[in-house]
């Protein structure tokens, strides 16, 4: 089976990640670049963090009762990302299909860095690893980012890091930790050569931007490092034959 998916090559879809932390403006581009995508002929499929019908519940119900320590955040976050993947993303990229996520692996990275988990082990806890074809990064200061959440409401408990940063005021803290995660997120764009977009540009020229680096950036060869994941998915998910046979 490995096999068949190998001679799809260029017939598979392109996995396409908007990364960036809270307050960067990515979900609005997301949407906007999906509605292009479709409106250019793509058959798009998006897939959201923490959305794992599976998973979801489970990490809500341990966010409201204030009980997860680092590891398990980290842990519950790669059993969600790891359903969605095998369940959603793969399956549809076998298909030639276009996936648009709205955060990927690299949101885990960041911010359980942040939280002070080491990058090897957390890199461990996600293989095998699929990573995307193209990565938006969209950079913004901890001060805006700041702004924008503040805008519209407080920030959450584990969204404001006040899990580990120990700080009573949600918005203190939630500065504190977003310039974490911004540290890491910036290493990371280094690492992994993201696309980076400027989130305090005006939404329409991001948007812009965004098309026309993808055209740039859409031909790129299905990296070595996703053989592994690919075919271990379709050696044990229940759907990985008839998605490949039927396709």
């Amino acid at each position: 089976m490995c096999d068949q998916i190998r001679k799809q090559g260029k017939n598979r879809g392109l996995l396409i990640a908007f990364e960036g932390p809270d307050g960067s403006g990515k979900t609005t581009q997301r949407k906007l670049f999906k509605d292009w995508l479709i409106g250019e002929g793509y058959d798009v499929t998006t897939t959201k963090w923490n959305s794992s019908k599976l998973i979801k519940p489970i990490i809500k119900a341990r966010k409201n009762a204030r009980s997860i320590n680092q590891e398990e955040f980290c842990l519950l976050h790669a059993a969600d990302f790891r359903h969605r993947l095998e369940n959603e993303v793969i399956p549809a990229l076998v298909q030639g299909k276009m996936v648009v996520a709205d955060r990927f692996l690299f949101t885990a990275l960041a911010r359980d860095a942040a939280r002070g988990l080491e990058l090897d082990w957390l890199l461990h806890i996600y293989s095998p690893l699929y990573w995307p074809d193209i990565v938006f990064y969209f950079s913004v200061s901890p001060e805006t980012s700041g702004k924008r959440i503040a805008a519209t409401r407080s920030p959450k408990y584990y969204e404001s890091g006040q899990d580990v940063t120990r700080i009573d005021d949600p918005f203190q803290s939630y500065h504190q930790f977003i310039s974490r995660v911004i540290q890491e997120y910036e290493a990371l764009a280094v690492i992994f050569k993201f696309i980076k977009i400027d989130a305090e540009a005006p939404i329409y020229d991001q948007h812009i931007t965004l098309r026309r680096l993808f055209q740039k950036s859409r031909e790129r060869p299905w990296p070595e490092w996703n053989e592994e994941a690919i075919c271990d998915w379709a050696r044990t998910a229940p759907q990985a034959c008839e998605v490949v046979v039927g396709h």
